[in-house]
């Protein structure tokens, strides 16, 4: 088979994304089930349609009222019978309405379009909400929303110009070649089309090389806003370590192959504008020549030439954007195919069709031979067997790497076993939906992560529907309600960028308030105060353990001291529990959990 030369693939291949992503998008212009939408659109095209047909009619009124001023032109038939006033009242009323139908256009179809923009962002919202863990942890925050942004921005100008720009301006110009055929000869309409055919030729050729500029720039501009959004949200290690050049550094040169990349698009403007212009100044110059002539000769009137003049002037004007709306629609493909690249990511951890909502009695947790790992070819858990009873409290001890906050997020279901099971209640979370599994289970982490809004909504979040006694009565039970009392604004204080107005212990508290408010039957406590100093984390673990009576709680503990009064101690080494049981027993056998116990008694001491 032969093989096409690189750019030639290179081009079927966009051609082909172009037209999937094309087929993407038609039904949000089309939806089943939504006349409204169909009405609207073919409404659009009418009227569309209708303003063409007068915007090609109206030179010629032009050309009657010239010849209708013309000395000898006083008694020549003119359009009903009107004089040359009546007639440059017809044209400018004919130029009124063009304008007018096209803002007619816009005012019916924009509800359209603004609902398809609304529909895909949230459906790229849900869907990047639906991806893995393992994905998010993978991507950079600023791409993924330079992604999101661009693709909708993209999908706004592919209805707009797509469909109200390239469209019309082929049915225009067919209607204008027919006009010059039949009133002129065939010569006008072989020049006017040799001049469109060239013009086209050129602005696709040179479009496709700048798209690969603009394509280079544009990767450029998401790296440097990646960088600039990691950067901020790591102000304070940035400060810390007194990186502010550093970072201002890797941010300039993220910003200077910017630069080069832009300085280049816009050079290959220029040559993209001066070759357009120049072949559309020919093609003008030739027929306005050849109209010329035939006034000369007498085969044709004054009005005849002016007529000639406003239809070459009617094309050259949505030609001269041609290249701009080639080189948006062709970039704002490419950007919307990142974009359903991004709705195309299957989410690795999703609901069975027949999946039913969690039922739960008492909130045992049973893991039965676990087997996983993040990567198949490095197991972290290798057939773990626990079993938690309904109201227990088990803490899981270990060293880094063990797979203790592993067991977590297998419990919360951001990722599945690779063997065995994990059940709650005798169901396998598997075989349940993942919202009636969330809603069943509460989360306190190392490191609560609150929203840049106030103190109330962080709150509420545990559950929104909560009245305000329920939330102050879950602050109050976190022990925050004074402290937030205090505050000026009170329970509208705003938290700052992931609450980094509030210290670690007050962020602990509204976290805990949260997960109180939720009022879930089993509780998981991930490392919940590793990160807070001696005094705080004392002070924490009491409003932990009360909100621990009557619930399922498993905790996942660095530091041995918060986990003594357990009910049960599971360590884990390597993947594999080597001790289990009550912390006086643990110690008493010398074991490895004793070995972890002196060892930090020793640290705590020195």
């Amino acid at each position: 088979m032969r093989r096409l030369p690189k750019s030639a693939a290179n081009l079927d291949d966009a051609q082909m994304q172009g037209m999937a992503v094309i087929k993407r998008v038609v039904p949000y212009l089309w939806p089943d089930g939504q006349g409204w939408v169909k009405r609207r659109v073919v409404i659009a095209l009418a009227v569309l349609i209708f303003s063409k047909i007068i915007a090609v009619a109206t030179p010629l009124f032009y050309k009657q009222a010239v010849d209708a001023l013309a000395p000898d032109g006083a008694n020549a038939a003119t359009f009903l019978g009107l004089g040359a006033v009546g007639l440059t009242l017809a044209y400018g009323m004919a130029r009124l309405m063009t304008v007018g139908f096209q803002q007619l256009r816009d005012v019916v179809f924009t509800r359209v379009g603004q609902r398809a923009l609304r529909q895909l962002a949230l459906e790229t919202f849900t869907h990047i909400h639906r991806l893995s863990m393992r994905y998010h942890i993978t991507r950079k925050t600023g791409g993924l929303s330079r992604i999101i942004e661009r693709g909708v921005k993209g999908v706004d100008f592919l209805l707009r110009f797509l469909l109200f720009s390239m469209g019309p301006l082929v049915l225009e110009l067919l209607m204008i070649s027919v006009i010059l055929f039949f009133l002129f000869d065939v010569w006008y309409l072989a020049v006017v089309a040799l001049t469109i055919a060239l013009y086209v030729w050129f602005t696709f050729k040179v479009t496709e090389w700048r798209v690969r500029i603009r394509k280079e720039m544009n990767d450029q501009d998401t790296d440097a806003n990646q960088k600039a959004i990691d950067s901020l949200l790591n102000f304070e290690t940035v400060k810390y370590f007194g990186a502010e050049t550093w970072e201002a550094d890797r941010y300039d040169t993220a910003m200077a192959q910017y630069e080069n990349a832009a300085i280049r698009t816009n050079y290959s403007l220029a040559f993209l504008n001066f070759g357009q212009s120049v072949l559309i100044t020919g093609g003008l110059v030739a027929v306005m020549v050849m109209a010329a002539m035939g006034v000369q000769r007498g085969d044709l009137t004054v009005g005849d030439f002016v007529m000639v003049n406003a239809y070459m002037i009617q094309i050259t004007m949505p030609l001269n954007f041609l290249g701009t709306v080639y080189r948006e629609i062709r970039q704002a493909l490419i950007d919307m195919g990142d974009m359903f690249g991004l709705l195309g990511q299957p989410a690795e951890v999703q609901d069975k069709a027949d999946a039913v909502a969690l039922q739960v009695n008492g909130g045992q947790v049973a893991l039965r031979d676990v087997v996983f790992g993040y990567d198949a070819a490095r197991p972290i858990l290798k057939g773990i067997n626990l079993d938690v009873a309904p109201g227990q409290t088990v803490a899981i001890v270990g060293s880094s790497g063990s797979g203790k906050s592993t067991i977590g997020r297998l419990l919360f279901r951001f990722y599945d076993v690779n063997d065995g099971a994990l059940l709650i209640d005798g169901q396998d979370v598997r075989d349940v939906t993942q919202d009636s599994l969330h809603a069943q289970i509460g989360v306190v982490p190392q490191d609560t992560v609150l929203f840049n809004d106030t103190v109330h909504y962080n709150i509420a979040y545990g559950r929104p529907t909560a009245s305000e006694e329920e939330i102050i009565a879950a602050a109050k039970a976190a022990k925050i309600h004074d402290f937030i009392s205090s505050l000026p604004d009170g329970y509208q204080t705003t938290v700052g960028e992931r609450g980094l107005k509030l210290s670690g212990g007050e962020k602990q508290r509204v976290g805990i308030a949260r997960t109180l408010l939720k009022n879930p039957p089993i509780l998981l406590l991930d490392e919940a105060t590793s990160a807070l100093d001696t005094e705080t984390e004392m002070e924490i673990q009491a409003e932990l353990k009360a909100m621990g009576e009557g619930r399922t709680v498993i905790t996942i503990a660095h530091r041995l001291s918060t986990i003594a009064d357990a009910d049960r101690i599971v360590v884990l080494e390597d993947g594999v529990i080597v001790e289990e049981g009550r912390h006086d027993d643990l110690l008493a056998s010398a074991g490895r959990y004793a070995h972890l116990w002196n060892r930090q008694s020793e640290d705590e001491m020195a």
